[in-house]
């Protein structure tokens, strides 16, 4: 996706070499004309595999997962990180590690929203370690429902997400590739 490669280059902040900030239009501000144009792109990629939902981790996961429900027809999931009085049981729940945060958190999704007739496309901001997405699909397999695919807005190649995922049966879809990362450098595939 050209416009989202421009975007990173002109915009993205490389912190060091793992940390890249792209909070001016992915994350903390949204550009929603990109995030529509993003939703397109992973609802053409997925398109004719019987998806009957998408679903993400909150928070920045959610306008691109937005979009790409939006773009197929079809409702969001989302997977919740912080415990809730509303959202007590009934619940798959799993322990996730958080590559930014360097934290675990409970990640839990609602027994009523899933099922085993479920066909579901996981849409993340990041593909880094693989921690979050690994999370996302075994709540997914504890309901008996199956995955699409992983989309992925940004993947660090250099990381070994995608080989996380894969391993477990998981295709991935990343919109743009970072190969590289320093201070002040970003190179893209």
């Amino acid at each position: 996706m050209d416009l989202l490669k421009e975007k990173i280059l002109a915009e993205g902040i490389a912190v060091s070499d793992e940390i890249l900030k792209v909070d001016g239009f992915l994350n903390h501000q949204v550009d929603p004309a990109l995030m529509q144009d993003i939703g397109q792109a992973f609802a053409e990629h997925f398109k004719n595999q019987g998806i009957t939902k998408v679903a993400t981790i909150e928070s920045s996961g959610i306008a691109p997962a937005l979009t790409t429900a939006a773009a197929l027809g079809v409702p969001l999931l989302i997977f919740k990180k912080q415990a809730s009085k509303v959202l007590n049981d009934a619940l798959y729940q799993t322990i996730v590690t958080s590559f930014t945060k360097t934290t675990s958190y409970e990640l839990s999704l609602s027994k009523k929203f899933i099922g085993d007739k479920d066909h579901v496309l996981i849409i993340d901001d990041f593909l880094a370690n693989g921690e979050a997405a690994s999370g996302a699909i075994r709540l997914l397999h504890m309901a008996n429902a199956t995955v699409a695919g992983l989309g992925v807005v940004i993947e660090k190649s250099f990381q070994p997400g995608r080989e996380k995922v894969a391993e477990q049966g998981v295709s991935v879809h990343a919109l743009a590739r970072v190969k590289k990362l320093a201070k002040d450098v970003i190179e893209l595939h």
